[in-house]
This record gives structure tokens, C-alpha cells and sequence, in this order.
């Protein structure tokens, strides 16, 4: 059942807590690399004051311990808040805390069309225990509640469960970048167009043990890239030279490609390097076997091809992990190839979070697939078929 949503909620004159997922990645100077978390909850903070609400935000920012104001100045939502203010064109108020005098007294005086961005919620131990004193004060200073932080909606924290049980259920939505990552991994699960391929890359075979198994029950064709390749290929017995694999995970990749009836497409070619780093000495193979002393980086040039047509004809296409070590240019070819396959697919692409929306925004790619997902842990759980507690807690419309 679809979720109530910002938009079932009468907002004007009143304020709305917002769980947002502001934890962006830093530069070494302490600035923001990528703001696109901040640019995809946009449209749920504009309604909200577009009708007359004022909106309190809550984020994490890392993983400060909270006992070094030095070491924990970089985990400080204030360089997030200027940014906002930026791309509001409004100004944005920042509280030095989460539930203490500040932020009560900030909350307190905010009129309609007011923002205020509280400090980061994991400064306070009961945010991730999900403490109920803590739930109960966080949520007292606003009228509603909006879970728009797809990243973080796997994990039980008190942001994300016992915040918004403190409200009346007509109260509780969802955000609309919840609302688009639920639509997507609804059509993915239950409705997908075929053909329908998933392609999936990264270094280990272990941390996508189930989202392969899940997927294996709904794609026609699973293609393999990156590192957890050469753990493949050894339980085939073919011969990986010195690349990345794990021997624990053989059996379990043996086991996969005896489900998997056919439906999982391994790399075909390599391109191998004498070390595993720029400056490497490369070439590619003239098939599936790496000799003795190369290192695996990449799908080679057959490979891509192969996987560039088959992303190409698929009417859905889910995306997550890389096809090789992408940041080093000697070996991004393969990345690059996927991302530009799904760009120029004429069905429905979705990219599943971390080093994979990482790709497409480095190659110029994000805005030419139907969906880059914000959450990389929560979108592989989600395509686990794993339930969320923050979801649940939302009444269906």
C-alpha cells in the first residue's frame, strides 16, 4: 500500500520535523564534495513552505564521538546549513545542539517559512540506541513528522522509529524522495518491464550474498563485474593470477551459479595490470583466465560490449557496484561503459547508491537514468526484500 506522504499533510502554520539525510561526503579542507543529498530533498522542503509550514531538519553527519570538540568539528552541521540557505535562496538558522536550550529556543521562535537545521542527531548516545527520553524530547519541538532520509531508513535509530511513534498517526509521512526510492524498488520487486537485467559489481561476493539471491528470483540475466568476479571464476577453476578473491566464498559462489540456471553472465576478458594501481603496466586477455602475477582491475573490451548490449535491450536495468577500480582512469573503461549503457537505455534504469551513484555523477551521467538512489545499504537490504521499522511506522494512505 502507498505511504502518507508530505502531501496528505496540512502543514500551514505549523512546524514539521523533516529526518533528512544530509551526511555528505567532505572535501580535506572540511568543505562539501557532493551536495546532491542536500539538492534531492529539495522538493519536500519547498512544499512544506510553499504551503505555510516552517521545517525543522534533522541529520547525521558521520560518526563523531562526541568527547573531542576538535576532532568532532568536521561531524558539525554548519557548513550543510550554509549550503541549504544557498539552494533555498532563503536564510537557514543552525542549532549548536539537537535537544538542548538552542535548539528548543530556536524551534520555539520559528515562524512560517522558517528553517532550522538542528546539530547533528548522533552527538546524543540516545539517537542510536533509540532512546524514548530522547525520542520524546527531539519530537516535542514540532507539530508533524516527514521520513524524507531513504539512507538511513534500515537502521532502528530514534530519528527514524521512536520519533515519529511520539505522533499521531494522520501526523507521519514520508518525504518525496522516500516516496520515489519506495516506487522504484516497487517496480524493480513486484512489476519490472523484461527483459530485465541486473548488474552487479564491487569487491566481495559476501556482501551481496542476498541481494543476488533475491535478485536471481526476478531478473533474466544477472551480469557480474569488479572483484567479486575472480571469486566466481576460481570456484569455476579458472585461474585469477594474483587478483582480489575470497577463498571462504567459493562454495557460496558455487551455489549461486547452481541457482542461478544459466541466468548469471561472467566477464568473458580482463583488462590485468602488474599492480593494482595508476601507473600500472595493463593489457587485456584474450580470455577468461588472468596469468600468473596480474592483477584483475577491469572487464575487458569483449566484456563491455557484451554487457553494453544486453543493458541496451533490457526494458529494466538495476545497477550496484562497480566494474572495476573506476577511480584510477587506467581502469574506469568498464564503469564508464555500464553507466553510459543505462544513460542511453530506453527503459526504466535505477542505481543503486554509493560507488555506483558515484560513477554516473563523475561521468556526467546521473541525470540521463531514471533513478540514482540516495541510500546504498538501505536500496540493497530493500532489494533483499528486508522490511523497514521507519517505513512501517508511516501509515499507508
Amino acid at each position: 500500500m502507498p505511504k502518507q506522504t508530505v502531501r496528505d499533510l496540512d502543514v500551514k502554520g505549523r512546524k514539521v520535523l523533516v529526518r533528512v539525510d544530509f551526511n555528505v561526503p567532505q572535501t580535506k579542507d572540511g568543505g562539501i564534495a557532493d551536495d546532491r543529498r542536500i539538492r534531492s530533498a529539495l522538493p519536500t522542503l519547498k512544499d512544506v513552505l510553499d504551503r505555510g509550514g516552517s521545517l525543522i531538519l534533522v541529520s547525521h553527519l558521520g560518526r563523531p564521538k562526541g568527547d573531542d570538540p576538535a576532532a568532532d568539528a568536521p561531524y558539525r552541521l554548519d557548513m550543510v546549513a550554509a549550503r541549504l540557505a544557498e539552494l533555498l535562496g532563503k536564510p537557514v538558522d543552525k542549532a549548536g545542539d539537537t535537544v538542548g536550550p538552542a535548539a528548543r529556543g530556536l524551534a520555539a521562535e520559528l515562524k512560517p517559512g522558517g528553517v532550522l537545521v538542528l546539530e547533528n542527531v548522533r552527538f546524543n548516545k540516545g539517537e542510536k540506541k533509540g532512546d524514548p527520553e530522547f525520542a520524546r524530547a527531539l519530537a516535542s519541538l514540532a507539530d508533524a513528522y516527514v521520513n524524507d532520509a531513504f539512507g538511513t531508513c534500515h537502521r532502528d535509530e530514534a530519528s527514524m522509529v521512536a520519533v515519529p511513534e511520539r505522533f499521531p498517526p494522520e501526523k507521519r509521512a514520508i518525504g518525496f524522495l522516500v516516496e520515489k526510492e519506495l516506487n522504484i524498488l516497487d517496480t524493480l520487486l513486484k512489476s519490472p518491464k523484461r527483459p530485465y537485467v541486473a548488474v552487479m559489481g564491487g569487491a566481495k561476493v559476501s556482501d551481496k550474498i542476498l541481494v543476488i539471491e533475491s535478485l536471481l528470483k526476478h531478473v533474466d540475466k544477472l551480469l557480474i563485474g569488479g572483484a567479486m568476479t575472480y571469486t566466481f571464476l576460481k570456484a569455476q577453476g579458472v585461474e585469477i593470477g594474483k587478483s582480489r578473491v575470497e577463498l571462504d566464498k567459493l562454495d557460496v559462489a558455487r551455489k549461486l551459479l547452481d541457482e542461478a540456471g544459466g541466468k548469471i553472465v561472467l566477464p568473458v576478458d580482463h583488462l590485468i595490470a602488474d599492480r593494482p594501481e595508476a601507473g600500472a603496466t595493463v593489457k587485456t586477455t584474450d580470455g577468461t583466465a588472468i596469468p600468473e602475477g596480474w592483477f584483475g582491475m577491469d572487464i575487458g573490451p569483449r566484456t563491455i560490449a557484451e554487457y553494453a548490449g544486453i543493458v541496451k535491450e533490457a526494458a529494466t536495468v538495476v545497477w550496484n557496484g562497480p566494474m572495476g577500480m573506476f577511480e584510477v582512469e587506467a581502469f574506469a573503461a568498464g564503469t564508464r561503459a555500464v553507466a553510459q549503457a543505462l544513460a542511453e537505455s530506453k527503459g526504466v534504469t535505477a542505481v543503486g547508491g554509493g560507488e555506483s551513484a558515484a560513477a554516473v555523477e563523475q561521468f556526467g551521467l546521473a541525470d540521463k537514468v531514471s533513478h540514482v538512489s540516495t541510500g546504498g545499504g538501505a536500496f540493497l537490504e530493500a532489494l533483499e526484500g528486508k522490511q523497514f521499522n521507519s517505513i512501517k511506522v508511516i501509515p499507508d494512505r
